[in-house]
């Protein structure tokens, strides 16, 4: 490099302004072009309630599933003399509790979707503990049979 150029960089170097603190990489000012922070992704309320409320209308098609399924059983009567009978009554009664915890849970997904739509301000991690606490509360059952053991 030549001994000029050298003395540029050295007084290109002494003429800045002072820099600012920045955290997390994130600029002081924003630009022109999307936000770093964001990159470019935009929410909206409208968005998140939109969500919200195709959630919530599974739960109204899931009660409707459950109300034929009911309409269904009208006619079964006792179920002590016929295993058929017995072994279907058992798969609605399963088919029961799985449709309605369906539905409860799709309740909770559109209560924190709604939510994240009015509360702009939630953070991600916040969104996400609600999301944990929702997959834990309804976690889906083991496979019949169980779980394969060291395969």
């Amino acid at each position: 490099m030549a001994w000029d150029e050298w003395e540029q960089i050295k007084v290109d170097v002494t003429d800045r302004q002072p820099v600012a603190m920045r955290l997390n990489q994130v600029p002081v000012e924003p630009g022109p072009g999307p936000s770093a922070v964001t990159g470019g992704l935009k929410s909206s309320k409208k968005a998140w309630a939109t969500a919200g409320e195709g959630v919530g209308s599974l739960r109204q098609s899931i009660g409707t599933a459950l109300t034929k399924l009911e309409d269904g059983q009208a006619g079964l009567g006792a179920t002590t003399d016929c295993l058929s009978a017995a072994a279907q009554k058992d798969v609605y009664e399963s088919w029961k509790k799985y449709a309605q915890g369906v539905s409860e849970r799709c309740g909770s997904l559109q209560r924190i979707l709604e939510q994240v739509g009015r509360d702009q301000l939630t953070t991600d991690e916040a969104v996400k503990g609600e999301m944990d606490k929702l997959n834990l509360k309804y976690a889906d059952t083991d496979a019949v049979g169980g779980q394969a053991k060291g395969r």
